[in-house]
């Protein structure tokens, strides 16, 4: 229950299609999504596969949840081996394509091999075929996705596709769904791209069955009004979205700005979710036209923004008039404090055609943003850019960026080499804002000093999402710790990294855990899946899981010496704010972390470890 029990397998470059049963004492062990995916793929895939070649094997997976009446339960991820960071990846996204893979029968589809020519697979229920692509090989995520509507005469077919960007080998391209839904990082859309797999498009006519329905519906209907009556969950999210963060976090001294060489963007007012919903004129016009849930979402902190038409970006180009996907505070922040560029209505245009073209909106933006620094400090010129003045605060630099990356074409070939390259192969390494060669994102370490932590060890990279510490740092959820303290952050970490691998892998989205603890989520776990599912249990879990994920990146390649940050954020203090004089202490948490988790001084899981995990 809660589980379909089938696997989709698909094999690119034989063309054969096969189903199996889903392995279910690694369901007891691993719940599913993020987890079980990670352990098919670890079981049949070595550490020190190409990314880009036949060899690597992409998964596309939902949690037990998905697809139930669940808030929120609407989640699917990507797991393979990162395009960009050469770790294990897996993204997470919402919207509904992952409830309706869960409709249409599938707990997981495995795609392995490569097409010689491009191809799209179709499924529909139980009925599975790969699909001529040549007429959309080529073209936007957007196109795709009203093409193959049109072909299947069906409007709720639900699709999950690369743009432009994948196919020429953007190392950070995105999966997107649903039009502006993505599994957004570490380049899981270019590991398609590299298969020939356009798109995947699913029609589900089925339900999803669970344990227990009366206890279901009691723990679900109990866990909802938790939600509804958290002032994050139930009043900020669904306001204001994640932007509501973006004057918090510039307050806190921690919003890293111009290649994080400021930690407070002037600017950041005028780019905020406040400038978003206000009038633009004395049409009473804005930005922000109306929030968006994904599939069973009580949250609904989508954003969906209308671009001024008399914008310099979009004057003579209707196709970016209409209402779409608006902005996140970690795109925003990407896109604007970032590169220092302060106007709201280029980022959104910039926002659209990540969207459109699938990219990572967190990585162009730090990548552009470290090729703004490199130009001011006369490493590049224009003769580099294609005539671009890639200066900070540049609203024309950024729209021109984007539009090249988005296409593959000129300058925006650089760019999409990521940051960590691009800073390289012009010999200066260290302007690269990255861990693992994945750009961090919105939060400063010298401000938030648990988020250095967070990055530093995150598995896929630098990321935000594998352990969330700005809750409790500046949230206070669930309890409020100094964010300027090192001590007691090795603990937060780890609690954070293991909670949030149980959660991704129920199918269920982080942004709960702003009201939610596991005491809400284990109940409905419980009532939906075959086991006994008790709180400690998803914590093991989540645990079994981190640790997976580590020793996968062991057999990579990857060390302790990974384990850190650039050097700016060691070195340089921060000049202004709360955090005016301070350098992230990651160096100082290391070994108690590494402590903590049963790793040696290397960062090596032990024996004794592995045992107890039964990895």
């Amino acid at each position: 229950m809660g589980w379909t029990r089938k696997i989709l397998r698909v094999d690119l470059s034989s063309g054969k299609i096969t189903t199996e049963p889903l392995n279910m004492d690694w369901a007891m062990q691993y719940l599913g999504q993020r987890g079980l995916a990670t352990k098919y793929f670890t079981e049949e895939v070595d550490a020190n596969v190409d990314p880009l070649g036949p060899e690597n094997k992409i998964i596309y997976a939902t949690g037990p949840l998905t697809g139930t009446m669940a808030s929120t339960g609407g989640r699917y991820s990507v797991i393979t081996k990162g395009a960009l960071t050469n770790a294990i990846a897996c993204s997470n996204s919402g919207g509904y394509f992952g409830a309706e893979m869960k409709f249409a029968g599938w707990d997981m589809v495995i795609v392995e091999g490569r097409s010689e020519k491009p191809v799209y697979l179709s499924i529909i229920d139980d009925k599975v075929e790969l699909l001529d692509a040549s007429e959309i090989w080529g073209t936007s995520v957007w196109n795709t996705d009203a093409w193959i509507k049109t072909k299947h005469q069906d409007p709720q077919t639900r699709v999950a596709t690369i743009g432009v960007a994948a196919e020429n080998g953007v190392l950070y391209a995105a999966v997107v769904n649903d039009l502006h839904r993505a599994a957004g990082r570490s380049g899981v859309g270019t590991v398609m791209g590299s298969k020939n797999l356009k798109a995947i498009a699913i029609r589900g006519t089925g339900g999803v069955k669970v344990k227990d329905g009366r206890a279901f519906m009691k723990a679900t209907t109990a866990a909802k009004k938790v939600l509804v009556d958290n002032a994050v969950t139930g009043e900020g999210l669904p306001m204001y979205g994640t932007q509501v963060l973006m004057n918090v976090i510039n307050e806190a001294g921690a919003l890293p700005t111009r290649n994080s060489r400021d930690v407070q963007f002037e600017g950041a007012h005028d780019i905020s979710a406040e400038a978003m919903a206000a009038p633009r004129g004395s049409d009473g016009e804005t930005n922000l036209q109306t929030n968006q849930a994904c599939f069973g979402s009580t949250i609904a902190c989508g954003r969906i923004s209308k671009i001024d038409t008399k914008h310099f970006s979009v004057q003579n180009k209707p196709e970016y008039w209409h209402a779409s996907g608006g902005l996140e505070y970690e795109a925003a922040w990407a896109l604007g404090s970032n590169t220092g560029v302060d106007d709201l209505e280029a980022l959104t245009y910039a926002n659209f055609i990540c969207n459109e073209q699938g990219l990572d909106p967190i990585s162009f933006g730090a990548t552009v943003s470290a090729a703004m620094e490199l130009y001011e400090d006369g490493v590049i010129s224009t003769e580099n850019t294609g005539g671009i003045e890639l200066k900070f605060g540049s609203a024309e630099a950024l729209t021109k960026c984007v539009e090249l990356t988005g296409l593959g074409e000129g300058f925006g070939k650089e760019l999409g080499m990521g940051s960590a390259r691009l800073t390289a192969k012009y010999g200066r390494p260290e302007l690269s804002m990255t861990c693992k060669s994945q750009e961090f994102p919105a939060y400063d370490p010298r401000g938030i000093q648990g988020m250095g932590l967070t990055y530093a060890t995150s598995n896929r990279g630098g990321c935000h999402l594998r352990s969330y510490t700005v809750s409790s740092e500046i949230l206070g959820i669930p309890e409020k710790t100094d964010p300027l303290s090192t001590d007691g952050k090795p603990a937060l970490v780890k609690a954070f990294q293991d909670a949030t691998a149980a959660v991704d892998s129920a199918g269920l989205c982080v942004f709960t855990t702003f009201a939610w603890t596991l005491d809400d989520i284990a109940p409905q776990v419980d009532a939906g899946c075959e086991g006994d599912w008790t709180p400690e249990k998803l914590l093991e879990t989540g645990e079994r899981i981190w640790n997976m994920e580590r020793m996968f990146n062991h057999r990579a390649g990857f060390t302790a010496e990974d384990d850190k940050l650039p050097e700016r954020l060691m070195k340089d203090a921060a000049k202004t704010g709360p955090a005016k004089g301070l350098t992230a202490g990651v160096e100082k948490m290391l070994p108690e972390y590494y402590e903590l988790r049963g790793w040696t001084p290397d960062g090596v899981p032990t024996n004794e470890t592995l045992s107890r995990l039964a990895l």
